[in-house]
């Protein structure tokens, strides 16, 4: 595949980069240090089960899957055209 002034790979060095970053925020988002007994968001609380299964966690099941059903911007932008440098 001709890419012009791009060397041999250019193109799944651009991905395996986008999803090692990927991987990056994902393992940074994930909750450390003591669970909180009560949810931060509606002050139900939280199962001992959810708690010993995922150490750090602050919001219940609900309120969790309210948040994970949000989307989500990232603001890197990979492509080199110059469209999606304008949006």
């Amino acid at each position: 595949m001709a890419t012009g002034w791009a060397p041999d790979g250019a193109v799944q060095d651009q991905i395996d980069d986008t999803i090692a970053d990927a991987v990056n925020r994902a393992r940074h988002a994930m909750p450390k240090g003591e669970s909180a007994e009560d949810c931060i968001e509606c002050e139900e609380p939280i199962p001992l089960a959810r708690r010993r299964a995922v150490p750090g966690v602050k919001l219940c099941i609900a309120c969790q899957s309210a948040r994970d059903s949000r989307p989500v911007f990232t603001g890197i932008n990979r492509r080199g055209s110059k469209d999606s440098q304008l949006r």
